[in-house]
């Protein structure tokens, strides 16, 4: 199963990495683009639950690092949502 990196740039000027067992999070965000946050954050924990599915298709169990990213954005999403910073993410590359 193809696994991608894509990394991100958070309203607060933050830039984190982080991995997808599966390519689907590329059909679902595009390079160079700015997400409002909510709307990216929903578009990453939707992808990352249809990698960790097709992870458990293929090989018979969730995959536990797709739910470690996804704890991660949420964790992210709260921590600016408790500073009050609103704002894009921007979606920078995708590296497999």
């Amino acid at each position: 199963m193809p696994a991608v990196s894509f990394s991100v740039k958070w309203p607060d000027g933050e830039k984190v990495e982080y991995y997808s067992p599966s390519t689907v999070i590329i059909s679902r965000l595009d390079v160079g683009k700015a997400y409002p946050l909510k709307d990216f954050s929903n578009r990453a924990q939707e992808s990352l639950c249809v990698a960790s599915e097709r992870v458990k298709e293929k090989f018979g169990y969730y995959c536990s690092a797709a739910s470690a990213e996804q704890r991660k954005i949420q964790e992210k999403v709260t921590e600016l949502s408790r500073k009050k910073i609103d704002g894009d993410v921007f979606v920078i590359a995708f590296t497999k």
